[in-house]
């Protein structure tokens, strides 16, 4: 491992590299489930913790340890770990440090599997939880309870893209002794360093501009040494949401390219957020780079450009939406997002169908309300096809 204070763009290239004795020049895919001992002893050792090789890829992998090096190197964190899925690092990074009788305080508005997981799968497990309005700082103390472990958010949220004060919310909750956990997936490594922000852990979804390409799934949860050790650690080798080394190789290689990618995309989703305000069929249009957005002065302190995702509202309601859609040409429906293909979603017959039709509304997720996730196609062909399909 090369510990050289590179440039970011530099360190995911070349970070974390351990070259076999081939010398090979494209990163090694040590794709095993196992690995053997060169003696009884060893074995031993290594269960012990005393020898630091690879017992599992269950536990760990070559391939593995490579992303999670990058991951960790380009987040600022002690240490990462990956997993499966996004969602596998969300809910690991939440239940390895809840007990039954424990409080969450959470923002609103997140993914709608985020959601379930706060407000139905951990109270399962005797696990409290607020709801809070993501912006609003006094609401966030307002929530805090004796038994208030956890305080979680996104920033942008998804699909509002509201967002969230996280040096604010950083300060409220080491007050009251709570661990912060962010996901970042939303803005991107390359938009928004939440742990310099204040975040304790940051969490992503690997499949969405990490990975970038839709071929594959994954997560990643960034923390200290101290946390991996006395809580995720001890959760994750036994509840196994680990990344195959398959995946691993190929979101390493990805990150390769990740930055380049995620600025082409931010510079055309601004251009398209600036479009789409001018097109008549359009009520609003909201982008965190846009000077419209209500809170474009904190965009500007947190994220270093307004990100790949706009949302907008077609003038009518879910019959305008879905013609409006229908007609698109170039862009594709699908649910999944940091494409280099853009995708748009109706989130509230798909990533958020589940909430009740009040707290959807509450949330601001109307039966007009697109999210567009913007790729590496030329701007001025995206811009064509959303005006065709809006006339």
């Amino acid at each position: 491992m090369n510990s050289t204070p590179w440039q970011d763009e530099t360190a995911l290239i070349h970070g974390g590299i351990e070259r076999s004795q081939y010398g090979e020049t494209a990163e090694a895919l040590y794709l095993t489930s196992g690995f053997v001992y060169e003696s009884a002893e060893q074995a031993e050792a290594r269960f012990k913790g005393e020898d630091s090789g690879y017992i599992y890829s269950r536990y760990g992998n070559p391939t593995v340890s490579l992303f999670e090096h990058r991951i960790a190197e380009l987040e600022g964190t002690e240490t990462c770990f990956a997993t499966a899925s996004g969602m596998a690092a969300v809910f690991s990074a939440l239940a390895c440090q809840l007990n039954a009788g424990d409080h969450i305080v959470a923002s609103r508005v997140l993914f709608g599997s985020c959601l379930q997981v706060v407000t139905s799968i951990l109270p399962r497990f005797g696990i409290e939880y607020t709801l809070v309005d993501g912006a609003d700082l006094e609401a966030w103390q307002q929530a805090v309870k004796p038994n208030t472990k956890l305080f979680f958010c996104e920033s942008p949220a998804n699909p509002t893209l509201t967002l969230v004060d996280i040096v604010g919310v950083a300060n409220i909750a080491n007050s009251a002794g709570a661990t912060f956990v962010v996901d970042n997936a939303f803005a991107s490594p390359a938009v928004q360093n939440a742990k310099t922000l204040g975040a304790d852990i940051v969490v992503y979804s690997a499949t969405k501009h990490i990975d970038g390409q839709g071929r594959c799934l994954g997560g990643a949860i960034c923390c200290t040494n101290d946390f991996f050790k006395e809580k995720l650690q001890p959760f994750v080798r036994h509840s196994g949401p680990a990344m195959s080394p398959f995946n691993a190789w190929v979101l390493a290689k990805s990150l390769e390219t990740m930055s380049l990618r995620v600025d082409r995309m931010s510079a055309s989703a601004a251009s398209l957020a600036a479009a789409l305000q001018q097109m008549p069929f359009v009520e609003r249009v909201a982008y965190p780079g846009c000077p419209s957005h209500p809170q474009s002065e904190l965009a500007q302190r947190q994220m270093k450009s307004g990100g790949s995702l706009l949302t907008f509202k077609v003038k009518g309601g879910k019959s305008e939406t879905f013609a409006m859609m229908n007609k698109l040409n170039l862009i594709k429906i699908s649910n999944n997002l940091g494409d280099s293909k853009s995708l748009i979603t109706h989130p509230a017959t798909t990533t958020h169908r589940t909430l009740a039709g009040e707290e959807r509304e509450i949330c601001g997720i109307t039966e007009n309300l697109l999210r567009l996730s913007v790729g590496l196609e030329a701007s001025i062909d995206l811009i064509t096809d959303i005006e065709q399909a809006g006339s």
